[in-house]
C-alpha cells in the first residue's frame, strides 16, 4: 500500500482510491438499446399508464420467474405496501428485524404492528421455529426476506402459514434471478413475492419494483390498487393509489434484464476473487452461496469472528471508508433498534439474540460491473493489513 493504515486512521494520508468504490453502484446495460427505447417512448408520447414497455417488462419477468402474473410498480416499497393490503394483512405481521427498514415501514405505515423475529444463524433468514413462537390471535401474516439473495425456508414457512391460515409474502428485493435449493426460482413462493429495481440492485429500472404471484384474483386486485382502482377508462371499482411504473423505467428494466447474465458473471467473478484473496485470513470469512441454488452474487458479505466483532467491525468500516472503499454494515443495527420501533418495542432485542450478534459482524464489500479485479486485490490488501494491525488501529481510532 502507498501509505500506512496507522496514518490513515488519524486522517493524515491520501485515500487509496481516487474514486469511491461502492456497494450497489448502478449497473448499466446496453446504452444504445436503452436510448433507442427512450427515443421510441418520446415518439409515442406515452410515458405512463401501462404502456408497451411496462407490459413487455412484466411479460419478461413473469417468464423468467416462472409465474403467471407480474405487476410492475413505481418502486419496491409501494409494491410491498400494496401486496400487504391486497392480501388482507392487519393487526400483527411477523417479519425479520435483519432487513432494510422499508420492510418494517411498509407494515407500520398501514398501522400494522411488525413483530420482529430472529434469524436462523445458518441461513441468516427468518427462523421458522421462532415464527411459531410469535403467533398470537392478532397475527395475520408472515413476511420472509430472502436476505442477500439467499432463499428463506419456504417449505417450513408455507406449512406454518397453512396451519394458522396466515397470509405469506416474501420481500425478494435481493433475490432476482435466484432460486431456492433444488432450482425453483424465487418469485412463485407464498401468496406473492415483491422485487425491487432500485438503482442499487444489480438489475435496475432507475427506480421500480414488481409483485409476482400465481394467484390470478390477487393479481387483479393489485393491478386495481396500483392505479387508483380504475377498471377501464372512467370506472373506479376499488380503493387504490398511484403505484404505476413509468415507461422510461420499464425501458431501463428491460435493458437491464437483457444484460442479466453479464451482471451475474461479473458478480460471480468478483465473489470468487474475494474468496480466493481472503481465504485463511484470521478473524474474517465470506458468507458462502449455496451450490444447490441459482445465485445472483449481488452481495459479498464478510463476517468478522464474533469474538472480535462490534467496535472492531465499526473501526474496520472506518478504515475502509477513509480509503474510499464504501463498505456497508448491512443491516445495522436491525429494524428493532430504529425508530419508531425502538420506542414502541424497547425490549424486542431480548428475543433476537442471533440478529443482535450478526449485525455486529457484517461487512458488505463493493462489487458489480464497476469493480475490476485489480480493485478487489487492493481492497483485500487493505482488509488483510487492517485485520493484522487491528489492535493498533482500534487504539488510534479511539484516540482520534
Amino acid at each position: 500500500m502507498r501509505q500506512s493504515l496507522g496514518d490513515l486512521a488519524i486522517g493524515g494520508a491520501k485515500p487509496a482510491f481516487a474514486e469511491a468504490l461502492h456497494v450497489g453502484r448502478p449497473n448499466i446495460g446496453d446504452r444504445d438499446r436503452l436510448m433507442q427505447r427512450i427515443n421510441d417512448i418520446l415518439d409515442r408520447r406515452w410515458f405512463s399508464n401501462d404502456g408497451v414497455y411496462v407490459r413487455e417488462l412484466e411479460r419478461r419477468l413473469a417468464d423468467m420467474l416462472g409465474v403467471e402474473h407480474c405487476i410492475a410498480m413505481c418502486n419496491g416499497t409501494v409494491a410491498l405496501e400494496i401486496a400487504i393490503r391486497a392480501t388482507g394483512m392487519s393487526g400483527e405481521v411477523i417479519v425479520p428485524s435483519l432487513t432494510f427498514i422499508a420492510t418494517a415501514h411498509a407494515l407500520q405505515w398501514q398501522e400494522i404492528r411488525p413483530v420482529f423475529c430472529d434469524i436462523d444463524p445458518a441461513t441468516c433468514t427468518i427462523d421458522p421455529e421462532r415464527v411459531r413462537e410469535l403467533i398470537t390471535p392478532r397475527t395475520s401474516g408472515i413476511i420472509g426476506v430472502h436476505l442477500w439473495g439467499r432463499a428463506c425456508d419456504t417449505e417450513a414457512l408455507a406449512a406454518i402459514a397453512r396451519q394458522y391460515r396466515l397470509s405469506l409474502l416474501y420481500d425478494a428485493a435481493h433475490a432476482l434471478g435466484c432460486s431456492a435449493a433444488g432450482g425453483r426460482m424465487i418469485g412463485g413462493f407464498g401468496d406473492a413475492e415483491v422485487f425491487s429495481f432500485h438503482a442499487t440492485k444489480f438489475v435496475n429500472s432507475f427506480e421500480g419494483g414488481a409483485v409476482a404471484t400465481n394467484n390470478g384474483e390477487l393479481a387483479q386486485r393489485i393491478r386495481l390498487m396500483k392505479n387508483f382502482g380504475f377498471s377501464g377508462y372512467d370506472n373506479v371499482i376499488y380503493p387504490g393509489t398511484n403505484g404505476k411504473m413509468p415507461e422510461v423505467s420499464a425501458a431501463m428494466g428491460i435493458t437491464s434484464l437483457e444484460s442479466l447474465d453479464d451482471f451475474v458473471a461479473a458478480n460471480k467473478r468478483n465473489f470468487d476473487i474475494y474468496a480466493e484473496q481472503l481465504a485463511g485470513v484470521p478473524g474474517l470469512k465470506l458468507l458462502p452461496y449455496s451450490e444447490d441454488a441459482r445465485n445472483n452474487y449481488q452481495y459479498v458479505v464478510a463476517l468478522l469472528d464474533s469474538e472480535v466483532a462490534g467496535t472492531a467491525r465499526d473501526n474496520l468500516i472506518e478504515v475502509l471508508h477513509r480509503e474510499n472503499i464504501m463498505a456497508r454494515r448491512y443491516f445495522y443495527p436491525g429494524c428493532h433498534r430504529m425508530e419508531p420501533y425502538r420506542s414502541l418495542q424497547p425490549h424486542a432485542g431480548l428475543l433476537l439474540p442471533e440478529t443482535e450478534r450478526l449485525v455486529r459482524q457484517t461487512v458488505v464489500l463493493p462489487t458489480g460491473t464497476s469493480i475490476e479485479p485489480e480493485n478487489i486485490h487492493e481492497i483485500t490488501d487493505v482488509l488483510r493489513c487492517a485485520l493484522a494491525n487491528a489492535a493498533a488501529l482500534n487504539s488510534l481510532l479511539a484516540a482520534a
